[in-house]
């Protein structure tokens, strides 16, 4: 059958690209298709047939793919796929909005309808700049008319959590299948065995909705140390989480790679308790909830674990619910009902 793989852009190698990753292995016969696509920061792909938008032949449209985003809906529909019979995007922007051939079936992972559409758009206008205010003012209308189009051309929708199904469900009125992601598992179980050190770990992007001034902030009030891991080697990281006494997860996350990697090492996981950290953690199990995104509140909860014994062994088996060959038999299940 021949197949496409669409992605939104192929420039740096986060999570939304090691699915992709995990699905062109899946997938090997598969074209690819994004916007913008630089073979260097995306390994898995630099040998690969990748074909891309007129998103990358515009200024700095390879650096910056994002700046033109009310473009990406023409530029969706611009992709020739006549002859595809199975096109699955990876999607957490306009990719899905493409012409499907009439005979093709059209499965999409949505990591999640885009946040700063919908459910986060207030917290993006509040932090953006005066372009950014003006263009949000500007094109939020058009582009949420234009996410709601793209959806009618899929058939059928993989969502990466509970928590984005439910977001499916009420912003395209649309079931779909949860499928988790696929985390290395067995990599970061692998780290050397270590005595714990009395440090708290936060690891991830430096963006506000992550909300590392509240691990930082609780941290500082309590007199505990927290380490930021950030560009770090994933060798660097595997060993920060085995050493951590646990992983402050303090944001709103869709899923949350981050928890399933530090319960992997064996490292408990202080998370707010909403969103995917509910379906990847257990409470008073494999770490601790939070209820509110307060530095009262995430304190408590930090004095509540340092009460506790949770088991490494019992992190390392929750783990193991969310490896790659997980998400094989999940996706394999979507594509064969289809």
């Amino acid at each position: 059958m021949r197949t496409a793989l669409l992605h939104y852009w192929l420039t740096n190698m986060r999570g939304g690209e090691k699915v992709l990753a995990e699905l062109a292995a899946m997938l090997p016969d598969a074209d690819v298709f994004t916007h913008a696509f630089v073979p260097d920061s995306v390994p898995p792909f630099a040998a690969r047939r990748v074909r891309e938008t007129f998103i990358a032949r515009l200024p700095f449209g390879r650096r910056r793919p994002q700046a033109y985003l009310p473009l990406m809906p023409l530029a969706s529909r611009s992709l020739k796929l006549d002859g595809y019979e199975l096109i699955v995007s990876s999607e957490s922007g306009p990719i899905k909005g493409v012409r499907k051939p009439r005979d093709a079936f059209h499965v999409c992972y949505c990591h999640t309808p885009m946040r700063y559409l919908w459910d986060m758009h207030d917290e993006y206008y509040r932090d953006a700049g005066p372009a950014g205010k003006a263009a949000m003012l500007l094109f939020t209308g058009f582009l949420r008319r234009a996410d709601l189009r793209s959806a009618e051309s899929v058939d059928r929708f993989v969502a990466n959590s509970a928590f984005v199904a439910e977001r499916i469900r009420r912003i395209y009125g649309r079931e779909s299948t949860v499928v988790h992601p696929p985390v290395d598992v067995d990599f970061f179980a692998s780290a050397a065995k270590a005595p714990r050190e009395p440090y708290y770990l936060f690891a991830g992007a430096d963006v506000k909705y992550k909300r590392l001034d509240l691990a930082r902030a609780a941290c500082e009030r309590m007199g505990r140390r927290l380490v930021v891991a950030r560009g770090v080697s994933d060798e660097e990281l595997r060993d920060l989480y085995a050493g951590a006494r646990a992983l402050l997860f303090p944001g709103l996350e869709d899923f949350g790679i981050v928890p399933v990697e530090a319960q992997a090492a064996g490292t408990p996981v202080i998370a707010f308790g909403r969103g995917g950290a509910l379906e990847t953690v257990v409470d008073r199990e494999t770490g601790l909830f939070f209820r509110e995104q307060t530095v009262d509140s995430l304190c408590g909860a930090i004095e509540e674990f340092e009460s506790l014994s949770l088991d490494p062994l019992r992190c390392r088996e929750n783990a193991r619910r969310f490896g790659a060959s997980a998400f094989r038999e999940g996706m394999e299940r979507v594509l064969r009902a289809r």
